[in-house]
């Protein structure tokens, strides 16, 4: 089970005051254009070949480039007579105040239906202190967004892009672990695609990053950040009882909550009832070994299983369809699928799919939105 495996990094638990908070970012207030000579030891020899190479200074440098938009976040709930403290951290991404972070911090995970926690803290690395308000949030990617009010610009963080990061590509994490302010810890990535399901995971399919970076109770909702100083990720979560697993929502997904944050609201996800693989030659050469009447196809998207009652068994999908179009593209992989539905429901989309025997049936689909139980 989840409570067995996982740990979310949003345990209630208030370390103030057995922990100083520490300033670590003695160089964060050099400009970007100067940090290639604020090196240590006075050596200004960076000796990076190509932006994302590994030289003497570089995580140093992408440390202090986002170290002065890294926030620290506490936010006091009131169980009856039991007060409880969440504590994490956020990004500051725009200067009016905009900050990312993870819901779980701000909202109430446990509640059948979720709400704010309470009043929301939170503390800039220059010492200012400001009231939180939380603008948005959704459970399923355990993304929120958060407003802060200041008479003067604050620092904000770039955003980068996570779809070329690749395994072994060096990332640093940033935030405030067990209330430990501007903390940095550096490693790669392992997986970049890690599914929710292999990690016990249920509900909506999700995909995280995985890195090797040390991420403890109050990491929650800092930025993962690459050599270039670019936020790629918002760290979340953490294996239990193992270190060196980390995982973190990719900027890419990140980015489109927020697109749907501001266009709807809220997150609306488009649903078939499909489960879904993707397939590559390797796969579809070892299912036409066990059964010749496998649609001879060289790329496509296989389904295994159909939900009972759902829109796609009412449009005629059957176990062991290979999705080769979608709504007149070709498509390759799952994500391919849920990019084309975007955030349409109620649409019908038109699907070309090869059955037993090289046999292909058209389908009409017209996608649900996704309920929050499934």
């Amino acid at each position: 089970t989840l409570d067995s495996t996982m740990l979310y990094i949003n345990k209630h638990r208030d370390f103030t005051g057995s922990f100083p908070i520490l300033n670590s970012f003695a160089s964060a207030s050099v400009p970007p254009a100067n940090l290639s000579n604020h090196a240590s030891g006075g050596n200004s020899d960076d000796s990076r070949c190509c932006p994302g190479c590994l030289g003497r200074n570089s995580i140093a440098n992408a440390a202090a480039a986002v170290g002065p938009a890294v926030v620290n976040i506490s936010c006091m709930q009131e169980n009856g007579w039991l007060r409880e403290k969440s504590l994490g951290s956020g990004t500051i991404i725009d200067p009016d105040g905009t900050i990312l972070t993870c819901a779980h911090l701000v909202t109430d995970f446990q509640s059948t239906k979720p709400g704010l926690k309470g009043k929301v803290s939170v503390s800039l690395q220059d010492g200012r202190e400001f009231e939180g308000v939380v603008l948005n949030f959704d459970h399923h990617s355990d993304i929120a967004v958060l407003k802060i009010k200041s008479k003067t610009p604050l620092p904000a963080a770039r955003l980068g892009s996570s779809c070329k990061l690749r395994p072994g590509d060096w990332v640093v994490a940033l935030g405030c672990p067990l209330s430990l302010q501007n903390t940095v810890t550096a490693g790669i990535v392992s997986c970049v695609d890690r599914k929710s399901s292999d990690l016990g995971l249920g509900g909506i399919r999700r995909e995280y990053l995985q890195t090797d970076c040390a991420i403890n109770i109050g990491n929650s909702g800092g930025p993962l950040v690459n050599l270039d100083g670019e936020i790629i990720g918002v760290n979340v979560m953490k294996l239990r009882d193992a270190d060196g697993l980390s995982f973190s929502v990719p900027i890419d997904y990140v980015v489109k909550i927020v697109e749907h944050f501001k266009k709807n609201g809220r997150v609306v996800r488009p649903w078939l009832g499909l489960k879904m693989l993707d397939l590559n030659p390797m796969v579809i050469a070892q299912l036409k070994e066990r059964s010749s009447s496998f649609p001879d196809v060289s790329k496509g998207v296989l389904v295994p299983m159909v939900t009972p009652g759902s829109p796609a068994e009412r449009a005629g999908f059957a176990p062991g369809d290979v999705v080769t179009e979608f709504d007149g593209k070709p498509v390759e992989t799952i994500k391919e699928i849920i990019g084309i539905m975007g955030d349409k429901v109620g649409v019908p989309f038109k699907v070309l799919v090869k059955r037993a025997n090289n046999v292909p049936v058209t389908l009409t689909v017209t996608p649900e939105e996704a309920d929050a139980s499934r």
